[in-house]
């Protein structure tokens, strides 16, 4: 590698680790951001697809062993507290390359950023992403998307599913105060229920929902980690403390956090 691209890399790797870090605002880049070098665990940030408004989604990928969990967060604009915690939630595992022994985990910090950015459940075209997928109980509306994965924000989160298989999905939500579940993820549910103070509640499956979708139709484990409302004015670590230790159950589930 010549010098300039040398310089190019470098400079790719650094925006990925910032814009997943929240120090920059994301904007138009290139749909590979980079692979980050380690000598203990591979780790990759990648912009999978762009919004409406043409802001880029990042995902971060760590780890390349067979079991794999998916960690999303603020798939509606206006339930902003998961995007920090799934950062700082980053920041650990980096520190103890130890976890991701025979895993992977794919974090994506803020799955609506024009949602983020405007302050709205919605997309920036007025449809509630997390009544987009094409479960079997799906209603098309306005509110929903006049289809299936009418939304380019939902289909991205589709093809990371169809990419990496996830045995766990984590989808951090606000205000409702419980850990709900969907598909075969009962046990996980309350598992997770053992690190945090947040009791275990069956919701129902919502139609057109990511946890229909994932949990109904593909019958993957999914867990709707619904966290309180005041929560967006903690910090990442006062999240963290709160929270932390059961997004870790949902990583080495079914082993115990350490």
């Amino acid at each position: 590698m010549n010098k300039k691209w040398g310089k190019i890399s470098a400079l790719c790797i650094l925006f990925g680790v910032l814009v997943f870090a929240g120090c920059v605002e994301p904007v138009q880049y290139p749909e590979i951001v980079g692979e980050v070098p380690s000598s203990v665990f591979p780790a990759q940030y990648r912009i999978v697809g762009t919004s409406v408004q043409n802001r880029p989604i990042m995902c971060l990928v760590l780890g390349d062993g067979s079991d794999v969990a998916l960690i999303m967060a603020t798939i509606h604009g206006n339930e902003p507290a998961g995007t920090p915690l799934v950062r700082r939630l980053a920041w650990y595992l980096r520190r103890r390359p130890e976890m991701l022994n025979g895993r992977k985990v794919v974090l994506m910090s803020v799955a609506n950023p024009d949602g983020l950015a405007n302050k709205s459940r919605y997309n920036a075209k007025g449809v509630d992403l997390n009544r987009n997928f094409e479960a079997a109980n799906r209603v098309n509306s306005k509110e929903t998307g006049l289809t299936g994965l009418s939304e380019p924000e939902a289909r991205v989160i589709r093809q990371l599913i169809l990419e990496y298989k996830p045995d766990r999905i984590v989808s951090i939500h606000q205000p409702l105060n419980c850990i709900d579940y969907d598909g075969p993820a009962r046990m996980l549910a309350e598992r997770m229920g053992q690190y945090c103070a947040l009791p275990v509640k069956k919701l129902g499956a919502r139609p057109g929902s990511l946890g229909s979708y994932a949990g109904v139709t593909l019958g993957i484990p999914i867990i709707t980690f619904e966290m309180l409302p005041a929560d967006s004015q903690l910090n990442s670590q006062a999240l963290w403390q709160k929270y932390g230790r059961a997004l870790l159950a949902a990583i080495v589930y079914p082993n115990p956090v350490e």
